[in-house]
């Protein structure tokens, strides 16, 4: 099984969830976060002051997936999430060892 981390801008989650639909993914977990990557926040003026906001606002998305179907949901968020601009996001692709379905006790791709 793999999980699939994602962090993307918030306007792409409809899209990215619509696409996940579309592949097979049948649940997924969402997170409101900030951070920055390489270019390190960016400058607004607000009543005629310029200061840096270090943080932009993200959205962590993740998905655990049977190996089989890791690549197909890597290539749907990265179609439905990229803009083209910086700041599109980053995939990670992590191996699971075992779930567990606390509800009925299945485990590994059952439980998913």
């Amino acid at each position: 099984m793999k999980k699939i981390e994602a962090i993307i801008k918030p306007f792409k989650l409809e899209e990215v969830k619509d696409r996940l639909r579309q592949v097979g993914v049948s649940g997924m977990t969402v997170y409101e976060v900030k951070g920055f990557g390489r270019t390190g926040g960016k400058t607004e003026v607000y009543r005629v002051s310029a200061y840096v906001v270090d943080f932009v606002p993200k959205v962590r998305i993740e998905v655990v997936v049977p190996d089989s179907m890791a690549a197909d949901v890597v290539a749907a968020i990265s179609a439905a999430a990229k803009t083209g601009k910086i700041g599109d996001g980053k995939i990670f692709v992590l191996s699971v060892e075992e779930a567990l379905r606390i509800r009925t006790g299945e485990t590994g791709a059952a439980a998913l």
